[in-house]
């Protein structure tokens, strides 16, 4: 292996709806250059930082039944019994939530918990206060999603923050999706809320880093016995 195909294996994918922004980042600092090139140093700082958000890296997701990986890079920042948007028709008691909060420096590409069908997809104007504050689950911009398995109904949130002014959906109602696999992005920090089944136990604790497809937050089916991957 070459030098060259050394480093290029170090560098993630950008996904696509990345390249307008990264491209007009590049512009501008090219603009800064000939006003003055300090100026320019620093939009090139921050086109690199604008690269390295919309990075797409390959996840290896666990794939045996029951088990719910995390759709978000980030830390855990919230486990806690929580009333489910009423959006998403998951009843109305409370459920077990998992909050996971991006940064600006996560990785934004959402990634399905579970594998099942894409019952439900429902958007909700807001507001675009803290996304790391408890009230951001019912006063922000939002888009649910219900996922059905054979035997449980999943909620995913994805939560607009205090910068991020756009929620971007890959998928629609009555498809099919596996875990991990992308469903979603949002720009630029945010949070992703998971609601389980009733009874069901949290595989992380609170302030812990998650890795979108790759982390299991909890296993549906109570057990863990071996596992299977699959690379996404």
């Amino acid at each position: 292996m070459s030098i060259l195909d050394s480093i290029q294996r170090q560098i993630p994918p950008i996904h696509r709806e990345g390249y307008p922004f990264i491209g007009g980042f590049a512009l501008a600092s090219l603009l800064l250059f000939w006003l003055w090139s300090p100026l320019g140093w620093i939009g090139t700082i921050l086109t690199v930082w604008c690269a390295l958000f919309f990075r797409d890296p390959v996840r290896v997701t666990p794939v045996r039944e029951g088990l719910v990986v995390s759709p978000a890079d980030g830390r855990v920042s919230m486990i806690t019994m929580a009333l489910p948007p009423a959006e998403l028709g998951l009843g109305d008691r409370p459920l077990p939530r998992i909050s996971v909060f991006m940064s600006v420096f996560n990785c934004h590409v959402n990634r399905s918990p579970i594998a099942g069908r894409v019952d439900r997809i429902a958007y909700r104007p807001g507001l675009f206060i803290n996304a790391e504050l408890d009230k951001a689950s019912e006063d922000n911009e939002r888009n649910s999603l219900v996922i059905t398995t054979p035997s449980a109904r999943i909620g995913v949130v994805q939560i607009a923050g205090l910068i991020a002014k756009r929620i971007v959906c890959f998928v629609k109602e009555g498809q099919a999706i596996g875990a991990g696999e992308r469903f979603g992005l949002i720009r630029f920090g945010s949070r992703l809320d998971v609601y389980l089944p009733v009874g069901t136990k949290a595989l992380v604790s609170e302030g812990q880093t998650a890795i979108a497809g790759e982390t299991v937050l909890a296993d549906l089916s109570g057990d863990d016995p071996s596992r299977a991957y699959r690379a996404n």
